[in-house]
């Protein structure tokens, strides 16, 4: 069980019904979508383009939300406000940090469910 997402199982599971084909189907399609968010994100700060971002954002939104990541929406909508009011600055940047930790951590988690 997941210290991080104690529900990310269960609720894969649910969702799967019993179909264990589905179940990997399903728990890779969502590593996949962290794994470009990681990477649409991380081009997007480098390239200092918003409107990358806002694509990955919103592209990933309901996955995150159906799947109870809750730290990294809450996270995506902070960097959103930060690049809104002061663009890719220090606050950015600091705001990368933490996204970059936050999504290392949700993609490992998936990834252990693979296994």
């Amino acid at each position: 069980m997941s210290s991080f997402y104690p529900e990310l199982n269960l609720r894969i599971l649910e969702m799967a019904e019993g179909d264990e084909e589905f179940r990997i189907e399903l728990t890779s399609a969502i590593y996949n979508g962290l794994v470009e968010l990681q990477s649409k994100y991380s081009e997007g700060i480098e390239e200092k383009d918003e409107i990358k971002i806002q694509q990955i954002r919103h592209k990933i939104k309901p996955t995150l939300s159906m799947f109870e990541f809750e730290d990294l929406t809450e996270c995506l909508t902070e960097g959103k406000s930060i690049l809104e009011s002061e663009g890719f600055g220090n606050a950015a940047k600091a705001h990368f940090q933490v996204f970059s930790q936050k999504v290392e951590i949700a993609i490992a988690e998936v990834n252990r469910l693979l296994n």
